[in-house]
Parts: structure tokens; sequence; C-alpha cells
């Protein structure tokens, strides 16, 4: 398993790569209905990667903000959402709060896993 300063730095680098490539490339995802939607996507995975680089941050600092993170992950990428299309704001929404959910149930899951382990032991 990772480390949480190895998983923050490739989240960062995987953060500025998919911005960068989304900025290079937003006139295309901004010429069809189905790019538009595709730019709505990479926005929410600009999400993930930054609130993984977030919530990594704050393990290692010992801070916690909660929903806080997650509110400012969401905002960021809605703004990178924005530079491509008005479209994509809304489909970046919409795939952020079903990877959101995805994530907090396999974090549950992961949870529950090691309190079982805690346990046995």
């Amino acid at each position: 398993m990772a480390g949480s300063g190895n998983s923050m730095l490739y989240s960062f680098l995987l953060f500025i790569a998919t911005l960068s490539l989304q900025e290079v490339y937003r006139g295309k995802l901004a010429s069809s209905e189905l790019y538009t939607i595709l730019g709505g996507f990479t926005s929410s995975l600009i999400f993930i990667l930054l609130l993984t680089f977030i919530g990594n941050y704050q393990e290692t600092s010992g801070v916690r903000t909660g929903w806080g993170a997650v509110i400012l992950a969401e905002v960021v990428a809605l703004i990178a959402a924005s530079t491509v299309h008005r479209v994509s704001i809304t489909t970046c929404f919409l795939f952020s709060a079903a990877l959101l959910y995805e994530v907090n149930k396999l974090s549950g899951v992961m949870v529950s896993r090691s309190e079982s382990r805690g346990k046995r032991y």
C-alpha cells in the first residue's frame, strides 16, 4: 500500500497533467455533445485527484476540514469544467457526485475490514 506522501505526490502530478491536457484540448472537447460530456468526466477526474491530494495532505499534517476538502475540490473541478463548456459543468457535478458516493462506499468497506482485522488479534 502506498504511503500518504507518495499518494499525495502522484495525485498532484496526475491533477496537473489532467488539468493541462483538458485546457489544451478544450476546443476539441467543446466541439460536439459527446466530447462535452467527456469534458465533464475529465473534470470529475480532476475532482477526485484533488480530493485525494487534499485528503493526503490533511493526513500528513494532522488537520481535518471534513466537507471543506470536498467543497474546495468540487469548486476547482467546476471551474475547470466551465472553461470547456456550460454543459460540462453539469456533467462534471453529476459524475463527481457518483464518484464521491463510490469513494465513500469503498472507504467504509476498507474501514470495516481493518476494524475486523483488529478485533481478531
